[in-house]
């Protein structure tokens, strides 16, 4: 009978422990569906300025 309460008692001890470890890893996961529900949320890359240097090195390139 003793080892069995002293199992019982291990194992709630290590529950909160083990719970507390899977909400942290589980919280990405479920926050991902909310991000994507609203459209509004989206980051994006503030757009390069073109300056055409490309065009410019290709050009004298090929006459080179």
């Amino acid at each position: 009978m003793n080892r069995i309460v002293a199992n019982v008692l291990k194992t709630l001890r290590v529950l909160p422990r083990a719970a507390l470890i899977l909400t942290v890893l589980a919280a990405p996961v479920l926050a991902v569906p909310t991000m994507r529900a609203d459209a509004v949320s989206t980051i994006e890359a503030p757009a390069l300025k073109k300056t055409g240097v490309g065009f410019v090195l290709l050009v004298s390139l090929r006459r080179g």
